[in-house]
């Protein structure tokens, strides 16, 4: 059985080196110099950014086939000054605001903006789910 875990997520670019530039501009710090296709170490798991094109073709589908934006990448923080601060951060670095952090119907703040392909991210903070000294995630045992 395969467990329940993500350890490389790709996100397809339209041009590499404009979104290498956009995430340096959020002080993401690639690992390596790969030709083709970027790397950023994660907490236990890896978001590296590929070419649609050759992403497309890695899969076996036309670019076309790949969409955009109806998955949303998730990054949470243990207050609501630091969800401003990063959503002040992404925008600032070119991302595009697409819901100003605020409070939601479910007890906490949270809020979206997508990159320069359109890739959605949403900035939290849930009173509910505290993280961790490193930032990680538990969910605890009632959700």
């Amino acid at each position: 059985m395969t467990p329940q875990r993500v350890t490389l997520i790709t996100l397809g670019v339209a041009d590499l080196a404009a979104a290498k530039a956009f995430y340096a501009r959020l002080g993401w710090q690639e690992h390596g110099q790969n030709d083709g296709v970027a790397f950023y170490q994660m907490h236990g798991a890896v978001l590296a950014l590929f070419g649609r094109d050759d992403l497309a073709k890695d899969q076996g589908r036309s670019a076309g086939d790949l969409g955009t934006g109806a998955v949303t990448l998730a990054q949470n923080f243990a207050t609501v000054a630091e969800v401003d601060a990063a959503f002040a951060a992404a925008i600032a670095a070119g991302g595009r605001a697409l819901k100003t952090p605020q409070k939601v119907f479910w007890g906490g703040y949270s809020g979206y903006w997508a990159d320069l392909d359109g890739h959605v991210w949403e900035l939290a903070m849930n009173p509910f789910w505290p993280l961790a000294k490193d930032g990680s995630l538990t969910l605890p045992d009632a959700v």
